[in-house]
């Protein structure tokens, strides 16, 4: 399936989060403007892992480094988040992860 042929809001974020994949990531991607990585998926699948079996969780910046820094390979910190996804690890990447748009004001 393609990312023309699947229903999305009115801000590009998927309806269904079912009907995502890797390849729709790389087509919202490349929407975007970013090119995904292995890092990238690794953020990828936490939100989407989160989100599915957390009770919709859409965890902020810190709380991702904190959930990741033990799994990323090296010391991870929010500026290396934000090289990834430069509109908002939360936000840009939960949109690639092919969640909804958080709700969730910005910051701590």
């Amino acid at each position: 399936m393609k990312l023309a042929d699947l229903a999305r809001d009115g801000h590009g974020y998927l309806i269904n989060l079912n009907e995502w994949d890797e390849a729709i990531a790389h087509e919202i991607a490349q929407e975007e403007g970013i090119i995904l990585t292995d890092q990238s998926f690794k953020l990828i699948n936490f939100l989407r892992d989160e989100y599915i079996n957390n009770n919709n969780n859409q965890p902020n910046e810190r709380n991702i480094v904190k959930a990741l820094k033990n799994d990323w390979g090296s010391k991870l910190t929010t500026k290396e988040l934000y090289a990834l996804f430069p509109k908002g690890p939360a936000k840009q990447a939960g949109k690639v992860a092919g969640l909804p748009e958080t709700k969730r004001k910005g910051g701590y």
